[in-house]
């Protein structure tokens, strides 16, 4: 399949809205909520104004009627600017929304969705554990039939959107059962925000990301209806190997996006910063800098752009998010880092956007699988023995 990566006129036309958007209104007030670790829910309303959380979803779930691409490029243009917030914007999507519209009811979809969609809820998936990271079908957490409930007992860690005033619901993978061999049967399960027994921890200090909400979950013999169940039991692990094969694309797209950025603010600082009497974007050692910089961000866009196009035509994809995700997320700390060195000691300050860049990049190596998560995933699809 070839790739035409030349965006349509309505795709361009949303591109360069939320380019707009991301400039005139993210920007001057992010670092603020980014300084004090706190969400922020203008922006995010705002967001939900423009229809972004529904952008891939249908119309008559309250969404846009967009596609995969149309979200991506929304990620890709607010990272550009800030990770808290597009880190926000795709966790509500890729995995707060999205597994309930692939593997909900139609009663599941039509009761979540529409408020999904607005933004006015924010829903969060709870996968990783304190002990259980990549071997996610190592879960501990249980979930038991009891009469017509589900009986949820556990701890899930490092969960985006889970704790703030908007959040309404939480997607739990448990294990409900086991195979003859013993191995788990893990389902996903629906659990409102506010049921008893769901307990919220203090948000993380995290070193980065510190505008986006990020709690440990804990489970002590929370109740909901069987009805919660999403999609089969016992698919649970297929399921969420699913929505994270997509996430991967849509974090790959977020790296370009901080990579992106890193370029933008090194290029306006190599031309406003003079050193020995002359601007120091014109010593050959920055150029190459310069150069390098926008040579990974641009194979990062076609690296993450053509896996969407494969998973937009019902192709196999795996192996190409894999890839976009591997290659943007590198190419994302590396960026991070040589605008930090171009700005030299104030890009160690805090009031210039690429230091926090910087300490936002190294997450992308880590979260949606790691860097050695994605190689292996790589060496799989070649046919390597597992």
């Amino acid at each position: 399949m070839g790739l035409d990566h030349r965006l349509s006129a309505e795709h361009e036309e949303l591109r360069r809205t939320v380019a707009a958007f991301a400039r005139d209104v993210i920007a001057p007030k992010i670092g603020d909520h980014y300084e004090r670790h706190e969400f922020p829910y203008e922006i995010v309303r705002e967001m939900g104004r423009m229809g972004l959380f529904g952008l891939p979803f249908p119309e008559e779930y309250g969404g846009m009627g967009g596609d995969y691409l149309a979200l991506c490029l929304a990620l890709e243009e607010i990272a550009r600017v800030d990770s808290s917030v597009a880190i926000t914007l795709e966790a509500a999507v890729s995995l707060g929304a999205m597994p309930l519209y692939r593997f909900g009811t139609e009663e599941q979809k039509r009761e979540w969705l529409p408020r999904l969609c607005t933004g006015e809820m924010l829903g969060a998936f709870g996968l990783t554990e304190p002990d259980v990271g990549s071997d996610a079908g190592g879960t501990r957490t249980t979930a038991v039939r009891d009469g017509g409930d589900w009986v949820i007992n556990g701890t899930k860690s490092f969960i985006t959107n889970s704790g703030t005033d908007i959040t309404g619901v939480v997607t739990v993978t448990a294990v409900t059962g086991r195979k003859p061999d013993g191995a788990p049967l893990i389902s996903s399960i629906l659990v409102p925000s506010g049921t008893p027994g769901f307990t919220v921890a203090p948000g993380y200090s995290k070193v980065g990301w510190c505008a986006s909400d990020t709690h440990e979950l804990s489970f002590s013999d929370v109740r909901v209806p069987a009805a919660h169940l999403l999609g089969e039991e016992g698919r649970g692990y297929a399921q969420f190997l699913r929505i994270l094969d997509e996430g991967r694309i849509a974090i790959a797209a977020l790296a370009t996006g901080l990579a992106q950025g890193c370029l933008d603010e090194s290029l306006d600082y190599a031309a406003a910063r003079t050193a020995f009497g002359r601007p120091i974007g014109a010593n050959q050692a920055i150029q190459f800098k310069l150069a390098d910089m926008e040579m990974r961000a641009h194979t990062a866009r076609l690296a993450w752009r053509d896996a969407a196009a494969r998973l937009m035509a019902g192709e196999p994809f795996k192996r190409q998010a894999a890839i976009a995700k591997l290659y943007s997320s590198e190419s994302a700390v590396t960026n991070a880092r040589e605008a930090t060195q171009i700005h030299g000691g104030y890009g160690f300050m805090n009031e210039y956007p690429v230091a926090r860049m910087w300490r936002d990049s190294k997450i992308l190596e880590i979260g949606e699988g790691t860097s050695e998560v994605q190689r292996m995933l790589i060496a799989r699809d070649l046919g390597l023995p597992a």
